[in-house]
Order: C-alpha cells, then structure tokens, then sequence
C-alpha cells in the first residue's frame, strides 16, 4: 500500500490534471465555437441591420447615388437616408442610431444593388450530378436572391426546397417553382380538359407557374387559358418539333407571360416559308444537326427593321410580354474554345458536370460532334441578328428579363448570370438597362414587382454588395474577379461580391465560394480526377 504522503501527491497531481484538461477542454471548445461564428457563411436576420456608407444602384434606372445608409428591421427596408456627398466626410449625426442587438455592414467605398433576379435557373440535375446545396452556393456567391426553376426533378423537389429557403432552413436564394407541362402526368394530356385538369392540379401541388415545351395549338390554347384564369404565369421553350404550329406570337396572344431563349421568333418573322430550312437528312435526335441548323435561323427570318419585322415586334409589346433571351447558354455555338477554357472551371465544376459537357450523342447540349469554324461563324451572325431584336425591343418598351439556363454547354452556375449580363452589354444595353433587366424587370414578369427587384422602402432586404463598381466592368461580380494592374505595375484580382443579403439573412459570398472549391476538390480526390480537355 501507498503511504499516505504518496497518495495526497498522486491525488493532487491528478485533480490538477483534470483542472488542465477540462479548462483545455473548454478553450478548445470556445475556439471551436468562435471559429464556426467567424466562417459561419449566413447570420440574421436581424431587429435591425444598417448599411452605412455605399453608393447605391437602385435597379429602376436610376443613376447611382451615395454615400446612403440603409436600415432593415428583420427583412424589410424601413429607411435610406442620403447622408453626405462624394469625398466629404460625414457628419455623424446626420446617420440613423444602431440600437441593442442590431447589426452593421461597413459598405464606404463599395456598392449595393438590389439582389439579382435569375428567371432560368435549373437546380442542378441528376445527369449533371448536381444537387441543389452546390448550385445555391454558387448562384448566392454572384448575388443571385431568387430563382425562377423552369421545371427540373419534379414540382414536388422545387416546392420543399422553396419551403425550406423561405423558413432559412438552407442557405438558398428565394425559389419560384415552375412544372414543365404535362409533367407528372399518368397519361399523355391528348385533349383539351385533360390540359385544364392538369393545370388545377399542377395550382394545388403548389406550382407558381409551367413552362411549356410545345403541344397541339388546341392543348396549348386551353393550358394556357386555365393557367391565366388561376392567376399563375407561364414560360416556353418553343422546341422546333411544336413551333412549325405554334410560334411565339400564337403563345403571346394565347396568353403565355415569357418566352425562353430565342426558338419561336424567327418562325413568327418568317415571310417566304412557314418552317426552319432543313436539310434533308436532318434528325432532331442529332443534337449537331440541331444545334447547327439551329445558327442559321434567324437569317431566314424577315430583315431588322422590315415591316414584318416592326409588326411582329410592336404587337409583343402591346400584349406585356417577356423575354428571357439567355444568351450565354449558346456562347459555345460561336466561341467553343472560350466556353470550355472558363478559368472557373478548374476550381468550380464538378467532375461529373465537366464529363456531362464533353461530347455526347445522349447528353443534352453535348452537340460537339465535329464543332467548327464554319457552324462558329454561322452562329456568330444568328447572335447579330438576334441581340438586334432584343435590344430594339428593349429599347420601344418590351420587357427584356435576366436568365442563364447553366448546367449545360459549358455554363457554370452563378458564373453564366454574370456572363449574361457582358451579353446583354454587347447586344447595345446600356449598364443601368441590365442591372433593371436583371432585378426590377425580373420582378415585375414574376408578379413579384411590390417585393423585391429594388431597393425601395417597404420591399424584402434583398441585396448586392461590392467593392468595385460594375457599371465600369461586369467582370467585378465573378466570383473570380477581374484582372488590374496597379499603379506599382503589379497584377491583382479586384471584386467578387463580398455580400449577398436575401430577406436580411447577410451571406459570405466568398465564403461560399470557398465551400463550393472544398467541396469539388474532394469530388476529385475521390475521382481521381483532373480536368482534361476533349480528346486528351
């Protein structure tokens, strides 16, 4: 036995030693739990949230203004106070008080926008081995608050997750669930009360809207006029197996809200045919016959100008109909080597999305068959054609929306909105036509003009803040930045967004992005995988 001397030092250096390792335990504990507070990539909303000092582009036109304070109570806009001038410093007694629990953004020197607004934007898809936390992070990493979901893995998947971002249970931007029509159907809809019956289903599943691929004119017709009568909105892709039948003009009078990419336009200008100029050996099922056919559409169409052309264009305004002309998602068409060179696919598309784009007789925009210089330059001229007629259109009223398509052909989540945006530049809008384009005209083709799409008093506290100004270059708001040499000739990356805020709930945008690189490097460890270009 231990004498008792022994057995009080064993015992007091054992009651020490459960001291250490319990306080160490706890400072590790509180390290942890400070660490999770500092890298936690969302927080709030909050009884009160001010943005101090930024310039602000309000979305509606409007030129900037600044420095203004911004003040959300929870997650609305309750005050925008203008609080000095450019270059003078401000009196602080001119600013709204925080109040206890509140929360600051110090935004002096950046920018805020109204939080953008993607009208085509896919939650990833089972082929492209994308599932929605990935593409959420990507989109809310490039100021993207709302989703308007075209149809994807069924009404059932797009409504939980709008539950879910509306509850912030999941870092997510606000969802507008379309069904595509017919989907979920037991049977082929073959008859008009079939298609009515399936659009006062399609309202009760909880659906905001359909998008139509093309139907019978009678099907169409009487889908289209329940959809109105239920007071719900509808989009179409015209598919060229329908749109010898029915155009985009036949859909506008029938009632349809938008129209997706540019498939129905040129059928609606034709003068000397009422179909697309195939050659004979055409099969639709050959994605290059259809996407090269495809690029040379909109020369058959009536010329820019043209009577044909007014009348078609003028009556699509008087009905207040929109499009979405998603640009981007056919850049590959005339600059394939641009498209699949993206320096964000290295970090940010997943191995399964990157072998999805590689070339296909199955996979859906995989049309590289043997893709030249010939079909590029084809292509080339269909975009002067077309971007023409977008922004004549924009610019005799027409609503012209912001939309991205991403996950096929190349286009990476998040990453194509911007590229859309550098489009709608080079089709002739001036910078502050698509910040609305992208925002306010999003807003209103959705209904949803009295929530959001401006920052305006009363609306949901939807934001854009960056460090640059992308009026001067769009490139600031990829999550990869822009390239700027310094006065000291050193190259930097400026830009990113640095916070994107959806119903005052403030989001890391660069922390996400971090989260979504963490996330593709270990798909490729798994993989072993490395990017490689096609045929390597």
């Amino acid at each position: 036995m231990l004498n008792q001397e022994v057995f009080l030092f064993i015992l007091e250096k054992n009651q020490i030693m459960r001291t250490l390792f319990i306080l160490f335990s706890f400072l590790f504990l509180s390290q942890t739990l400070i660490f999770a507070q500092i890298t936690e990539p969302a927080e709030g909303p909050f009884s009160q949230l001010i943005i101090r000092g930024a310039t602000l582009i309000n979305g509606n036109g409007a030129p900037p203004i600044g420095p203004v304070d911004i003040t959300v109570k929870e997650d609305k806009i309750i005050a925008i106070d203008v609080v000095g001038y450019p270059g003078v410093a401000i009196q602080e007694s001119k600013r709204p008080k925080l109040k206890k629990g509140g929360k600051e953004i110090d935004a002096t020197g950046m920018f805020i926008l109204p939080g953008f607004i993607d009208m085509h934007g896919h939650i990833g898809g089972v082929s492209q081995g994308a599932d929605w936390e990935y593409v959420f992070k990507l989109w809310l990493a490039h100021g993207i608050t709302t989703v308007r979901e075209p149809s994807g893995r069924g009404i059932d998947y797009a409504v939980d997750l709008k539950k879910r971002s509306l509850k912030n249970e999941i870092i997510a931007p606000r969802v507008i669930a379309y069904t595509g029509f017919g989907q979920g159907s037991k049977s082929p809809i073959s008859t008009e009360e079939q298609a009515r019956e399936w659009v006062r289903q399609n309202a009760k599943n909880g659906a905001d809207g359909i998008k139509f691929f093309g139907a019978e004119p009678k099907i169409m017709s009487a889908a289209l006029d329940e959809n109105k009568k239920l007071g719900l909105r509808s989009a179409a892709h015209h598919a060229q197996l329908s749109v010898a039948r029915w155009n985009a003009l036949h859909s506008a009078r029938a009632g349809l809200t938008t129209m997706e990419h540019w498939y129905g336009l040129p059928e609606a200008l034709f003068n000397d045919r009422t179909v697309q100029d195939y050659p004979l050996d055409y099969n639709y099922q050959n994605e290059q016959h259809r996407f090269g056919e495809a690029g040379k559409l909109w020369k058959q169409a009536a010329k820019p100008y043209s009577e044909h052309w007014n009348a078609v264009m003028d009556e699509l305004i008087s009905l207040d109909f929109t499009i979405v002309p998603t640009f981007n998602i056919y850049e590959a068409s005339r600059d394939l080597h641009r498209a699949r060179r993206a320096e964000w696919h290295e970090d940010y598309t997943l191995p399964s999305l990157w072998r999805f784009y590689q070339p296909s007789k199955i996979s859906h925009g995989s049309y590289w068959h043997y893709w030249g210089t010939e079909e590029e330059v084809e292509w080339k001229e269909n975009y002067q054609l077309w971007m023409t007629f977008i922004n004549e259109y924009k610019n005799r009223g027409g609503r012209v929306a912001t939309g991205s398509d991403s996950g096929f052909i190349f286009q990476l989540y998040g990453f194509a909105y911007i590229r859309e945006m550098e489009l709608l530049r080079e089709a002739g809008f001036h910078p502050l036509e698509i910040i609305r384009s992208a925002t306010l005209n999003c807003a209103e083709a959705l209904g949803l003009a009295d929530e959001t799409g401006s920052i305006e008093i009363g609306k949901s506290a939807d934001f854009v803040i960056v460090e640059e100004n992308p009026l001067q270059n769009f490139k600031v708001l990829y999550g990869t930045g822009a390239i700027k040499l310094t006065e000291d000739n050193e190259v930097v990356r400026v830009g990113g967004v640095k916070h994107t805020i959806r119903q005052g709930v403030i989001y890391d945008a660069k922390q996400l992005l971090e989260e979504v690189k963490h996330f593709v490097d270990e798909a490729k460890i798994k993989e072993n995988f490395k990017i490689t270009q096609p045929g390597n």
